[in-house]
């Protein structure tokens, strides 16, 4: 008999405070990273429109940078934070005319690869941020090898083959995440592999929660 799981209002509100205080970290991992670096343009990519939970954009919007901020996402954006934005999909092409009115200095993609479908779309995604990328970009995602998977809060399980995984969800009722082109998570290795296939300097760096790797920052320069 499949079952639903579901989550109280006050676990989720507990789990979102932890989320916060994750994406606070990164947010000092990446002023760090650019403290002496020259930022004109900040381009952030997966924008959401949830304005409900305090982690909502809060990297973008906690970077110590006085520059122009702009945004691309499959949402509609209203924010006045905003200076452009863009409602389009990171996997589609981009027209000349988009990548000139978008491209910035620095891109930032914060847990959004790991919604955009198969390993294509992944390479896709990239391949836009680097084409969209004038100096800079970053790409943050949970990590699959942390014990607890932070999107269904079940342990252990996304450590078995893809296909099992999304057995086991679809058994539990989770049918939103048992679907590839809404979670597709990927590895430090993976991250590697992807990278690798352009002619990029790099390093990945990494958030930890419950002393092992829960997120990983890649930062990428042209």
């Amino acid at each position: 008999m499949k079952k639903n799981f579901t989550y109280s209002e006050n676990k989720i509100k507990f789990f979102d405070k932890i989320v916060e205080k994750k994406r606070l970290e990164m947010v000092k991992i990446i002023n760090d990273y650019f403290r002496e670096i020259k930022i004109d343009s900040i381009l952030d990519i997966g924008t959401t429109s949830d304005v409900d939970n305090e982690s909502s954009n809060i990297l973008i919007k906690s970077i110590e940078k006085k520059t122009t901020f702009k945004s691309i996402s499959d949402q509609l954006i209203t924010s006045p934070f905003f200076n452009k934005t863009l409602k389009k999909s990171i996997t589609e092409n981009f027209s000349k005319e988009e990548i000139n009115e978008f491209s910035s200095d620095l891109v930032i993609s914060n847990a959004t690869i790991e919604h955009v479908g198969n390993t294509l779309n992944q390479e896709k995604m990239l391949k836009n941020i680097i084409g969209l990328s004038k100096k800079f970009f970053v790409i943050i995602t949970p990590n699959r090898y942390h014990p607890l998977e932070l999107h269904t809060l079940i342990p252990l399980i996304h450590w078995l083959p893809k296909k099992h995984h999304r057995k086991i969800l679809k058994f539990f009722g989770l049918n939103f995440y048992s679907d590839e082109k809404n979670l597709n998570l990927l590895s430090e290795s993976d991250m590697k592999k992807m990278i690798e296939k352009e002619n990029i300097t790099y390093c990945i760096k990494h958030v930890r929660f419950l002393f092992l790797k829960s997120n990983l920052i890649l930062f990428g320069e042209k």
